[in-house]
């Protein structure tokens, strides 16, 4: 919906268009508090948007932001024909556009869209948001950055000093009040998250407090930045996906048959794919024999089949079959049936359906069977669910519930961005986990119930797994809270 312009909204545009015109050469060379401040947002904003993608900057100033991020097609719009002037001069690669954002026309999408601290001096927040549906694929995000409203004292007070550029009254909003404006305007917060306790460089206690203590819950509300993930909500038009189910199995041969019997179809059609971790249990034959029974099994399955894979360990054999599929959407099923195949079809809604990208099983919702999970375990588990919900700034309860759900091509984003945090994961779960948190894919989680394992062994040591869980933690806190690629 578009909302008719007030004309002492018009004005108020007008006033403020005069404004920046007149302080354009404020920023032209910017202070070393300005500097400060602008490389470490190039730092934050640089960590969601990957080189090469196509970036609208709203409010873009003089392009240093956007330039910054190495677009394949960077546009940058602003309504200060001086601020665009230095814009064009600086970087002659990108495409300035000369427009009040209350009344944006463009004709063409984006992959990424930014309004970095645009928000305080719009007249119209809402409106501009409304407008954002024009430019968005059901696949954009939306990068906003705004000032925390409790530094609205110090700001004001860096302006009088002439530490920062003078700006006219802004919009000093709660993190709370911009995610409420971007549901009123159809758009679904991603993440959110804080940054820059100390937005002057002080050598030493900087990187100290910016780096360490404002990544932690209480003190980063103190930080001078917000920053807001958000991505459209449509409704979907209902398509079917071809699936395919990878079961990576170790001395499983007991399940083998019920899986077969149990997996449903879904879609267009689901292929089955197990990969052997070097079984001595015959699971190996047992698949081939329900392999060739496959029509008396199961006829609603299109196919099937099996593979051993070279190296070991589960995150091995997911790669393996992953790459192999050649469905639509990945599907992840432990072999050793505690949760059940017929709980897919609830995954598969949720994600063609638009609840999330990334869809994560959740085995601590419902009661679970008296068996199912041991104490320590529960406990590891809640422990690691708080800590990675903190680390990837959305909402997890259960990081090592085998059942995963993903569309191929986010997979595939997923494996070309790989290198940023190398190859550290054998559970395979955490490997995509992480990658779905860099690309900012919504995580939505889907309660299931877990049940008693019937046959094999419990292939966790709990210890030992338990250290590994250690050094998963502290290799997201670097990449995630630190803001530290490769």
């Amino acid at each position: 919906m578009r909302y008719p312009v007030l004309e002492r909204d018009e004005k108020l545009s007008q006033q403020r268009r005069e404004f920046f015109d007149q302080v354009a050469p404020q920023h032209e060379k910017p202070g070393p508090f300005k500097r400060y401040y602008n490389a470490r947002l190039k730092k934050i904003v640089g960590f969601n948007i990957p080189p090469g993608s196509s970036v609208l900057e709203l409010g873009c100033g003089t392009g240093d932001l956007l330039a910054s991020l190495l677009p394949a097609r960077g546009v940058g719009v602003d309504f200060s024909a001086e601020i665009l002037k230095l814009a064009r001069e600086r970087h002659p690669e990108l495409e300035f556009i000369e427009a009040d954002v209350h009344m944006l026309e463009l004709n063409e999408t984006f992959d990424y869209v930014l309004l970095s601290n645009l928000i305080g001096d719009l007249v119209d927040v809402q409106r501009v948001l409304v407008r954002l549906e024009s430019v968005c694929t059901e696949r954009t995000r939306i990068i906003v950055t705004d000032f925390n409203y409790l530094w609205s004292p110090l700001v004001k007070l860096a302006e009088k000093l002439g530490i920062k550029p003078r700006q006219r009254e802004q919009n000093w909003l709660e993190l709370q009040d911009l995610k409420n404006l971007m549901a009123l305007s159809g758009l679904e917060t991603v993440k959110t998250g804080r940054d820059m306790i100390c937005p002057v460089n002080i050598p030493l206690l900087s990187p100290l407090l910016n780096d360490f203590v404002g990544s932690f819950p209480v003190f980063s509300r103190m930080a001078v930045n917000s920053l807001v993930v958000a991505r459209p909500v449509r409704k979907r038009e209902k398509r079917d996906y071809r699936v395919s189910v990878i079961v990576a199995c170790k001395d499983e041969k007991g399940n083998i048959e019920e899986i077969f019997r149990t997996v449903p179809k879904m879609g267009r059609g689901t292929e089955l794919i197990f990969v052997d971790g070097h079984s001595t249990d015959g699971t190996v034959a047992e698949i081939e024999r329900c392999i060739a029974d496959l029509q008396r099994l199961n006829p609603a399955l299109d196919s099937a089949r099996v593979m051993v894979q070279p190296g070991k360990g589960k995150g091995d054999a997911v790669r393996m079959g992953f790459d192999a599929a050649t469905g639509d959407v990945l599907m992840i099923l432990d072999a050793d049936i505690t949760v059940r195949s017929e709980e897919l079809p609830k995954f598969y809604e949720a994600l063609v359906g638009g609840r999330g990208e990334f869809i994560n099983g959740t085995r601590l919702v419902y009661p679970m069977e008296s068996e199912a999970m041991r104490f320590l375990n529960m406990l590891g588990n809640h422990f690691f669910g708080w800590t990675f919900s903190w680390l990837l700034d959305q909402r997890l309860t259960d990081t090592l519930c085998g059942t995963k759900v993903l569309f191929k091509r986010d997979y595939e984003a997923i494996q070309a961005g790989r290198a940023f945090f190398g190859d550290f994961d054998p559970f395979g779960d955490f490997d995509l986990l992480f990658g779905a948190a860099k690309l900012n894919l919504r995580i939505c989680e889907v309660p299931i119930r877990y049940r008693n394992r019937e046959y094999g062994d419990i292939k966790i040591d709990r210890f030992r797994h338990g250290l590994l869980l250690l050094k998963m933690s502290a290799l997201a806190y670097r990449r995630f809270k630190l803001y530290r690629g490769v």
